[in-house]
């Protein structure tokens, strides 16, 4: 299925996107989108031909529950709602803990990498064929990006992709950023993940922005696409040539015309012009990373063969998993010990990039709190998050956030503790105030404003 070249769908650039010369499709996150109030303007794009691709952030399909009947309803809703060719998602767990550990479940609010073992993938696998019974159009999941690593690892990122298509058929989206994220952060050459996984299996590719801080990478999409990113992209070309291309960009998004520079530079790496961007373009740097020829065609997956154990996956592999993730989590979130092998300091970094995540997408969900909170918003918000880990996503953590507040007796502002108040009772009431109750009470903030 040929898609060609695509950017992400967001309500901030939707009217550049409209505007922006040969776009041939665009994705979309599916949570964010409603199948019976789709946007004006992805309803304009549709009309004109404009393939729409719903991608999911929220199935968890690497984690050891099984995937929620409800969610993937949902999914299958969207690609319906947008004649969607196919659905996407990530290889990570963003949830843990709950019945199979008989402990409270605990929301990530991030995608975070499963374990590449035997047991891991028997259960990811699984996952991966409900989902595809469940929905109406083919699935393609993503290789993530990440800051830590599990130890005891007994597969390769490239092994454990060939091994997941080999068992069910699934399609690959193959994120390039994300190979270069875990480049820098856990050492792993994007070279060898590339000669490792079955390339003809990729549905599509995505390309992203990031930056660099005190020798982590941050995969931001918030930066421009870098050379070393772009890099990966012309050696994955010159394997195979990917059925479509996407650039994606989530926040502090730049002019139309630097959108459209971006997608020009990488189309012509698509193209097989290596130094697109000007300049003769550098492979891939690390142990084992050698040049490409650009427009090579596609080779037969050759990775080494990997034996599985006799008894693939153990039995109970869904509560051994289980157990593995809450730990893992707990440490992120609620700030217990480190599980036994990682790496502690890495562990805080990923703790604060949580709760840092966490604070920024409170903020576009209740856009209120920072507005009435002002510059003590972040703090207080980051020292709520220490001790209070989410269960059940960001609406319900701002509602749980602002109470922590009040019951604290803070803000020590008087006129601010009264607006907070305000804000609070009209959300968490049992059922949604009337509209006049709305108006007295906007009218009663204004006043308090005075």
């Amino acid at each position: 299925m040929e898609l060609g070249i695509g950017i992400g769908w967001r309500p901030e650039i939707a009217d550049a996107v409209e505007e922006l010369p040969g776009i041939d499709w665009v994705e979309v996150v599916a949570e964010n989108i409603c199948p019976g109030h789709l946007p004006a303007a992805l309803t304009r794009l549709r009309s004109r031909g404009t393939r729409i691709v719903p991608h999911g952030v929220s199935l968890g399909l690497g984690g050891a529950d099984r995937p929620s009947a409800q969610r993937l309803t949902d999914l299958a809703e969207r690609a319906t709602a947008l004649g969607a060719p196919l659905v996407t998602e990530h290889i990570a767990f963003v949830r843990a803990g709950g019945v199979l550990t008989a402990s409270p479940q605990l929301e990530a609010g991030h995608l975070l990498p499963v374990p590449r073992t035997w047991d891991s993938l028997k259960v990811l696998c699984e996952n991966v064929r409900i989902a595809q019974d469940s929905l109406p159009v083919p699935l393609a999941l993503e290789n993530i990006a990440a800051l830590i690593s599990w130890p005891g690892e007994e597969l390769t990122e490239g092994q454990f992709l060939a091994e997941l298509v080999e068992r069910t058929g699934v399609g690959l989206l193959i994120d390039v950023a994300n190979l270069h994220t875990n480049h820098v952060n856990r050492g792993e050459n994007p070279a060898t993940a590339l000669d490792e996984l079955p390339v003809e299996a990729i549905a599509y590719v995505h390309v992203a922005g990031g930056t660099e801080r005190d020798g982590i990478w941050h995969d931001t999409h918030a930066h421009p696409v870098t050379e070393p990113i772009l890099d990966i992209l012309s050696d994955l070309r010159a394997r195979v040539s990917p059925p479509g291309v996407l650039l994606e960009r989530d926040d502090d998004f730049p002019a139309e015309e630097e959108l459209a520079a971006e997608l020009t530079t990488i189309r012509g790496r698509v193209a097989g012009q290596r130094g697109a961007r000007g300049g003769e373009a550098r492979a891939p740097e690390g142990p084992g990373a050698r040049p490409r020829i650009a427009g090579a065609p596609a080779r037969p997956h050759t990775a080494p063969v990997v034996h599985a154990p006799t008894e693939s996956g153990s039995p109970d592999a869904r509560e051994g998993v289980a157990l593995s993730q809450a730990a893992l989590l707990s440490a992120l979130v609620a700030g217990t010990p480190s599980p036994e092998g990682f790496d502690s300091q890495r562990l805080r970094v990923q703790s604060r990039a949580l709760a840092a995540k966490r604070a920024d997408v409170v903020a576009k969900v209740a856009p209120e709190l920072p507005e009435i909170l002002g510059d003590g918003y972040r703090p207080a918000f980051l020292a709520y998050a220490k001790g209070r880990p989410m269960h059940a996503g960001y609406r319900r953590d701002a509602l749980d956030f602002a109470e922590q507040l009040l019951v604290a007796g803070r803000p020590d502002d008087d006129n601010t503790r009264r607006l907070l108040t305000c804000w609070w009772e009209e959300r968490a009431a049992a059922h949604p105030p009337r509209r006049g109750t709305r108006l007295v009470r906007a009218a009663r903030a204004a006043l308090v404003r005075r």
